[in-house]
């Protein structure tokens, strides 16, 4: 866990752009010695978004397959996306 104080953030910007590009983690930012926020790349948090993206589809279909939903088999699902490739060209 990286942890810079707020002071660091305004008299020393360049060094917590340069720290958080050089990590995946991200950086906490302490204000009067408690956490006011957290700081990361713009790269990570596109990951994180994507990650959490995925995940909450991950949940959807998994709870679609728990209420007895119906599904595919991976069979079926190579030949569909054959069907729409082939309607394309």
């Amino acid at each position: 866990m990286i942890i810079k104080s707020s002071t660091t953030l305004r008299n020393d910007y360049n060094q917590i752009s340069d720290l958080v590009k050089e990590s995946t983690e991200p950086v906490y930012i302490t204000k009067n010695g408690e956490g006011d926020m957290v700081v990361m790349s713009i790269e990570v948090y596109e990951q994180r978004e994507k990650l959490l993206d995925l995940k909450e589809k991950l949940l959807i279909a998994e709870e679609q397959r728990i209420n007895g939903e119906k599904t595919l088999s991976l069979e079926e699902v190579h030949d569909k996306l054959l069907e729409k490739i082939n309607e394309e060209i």
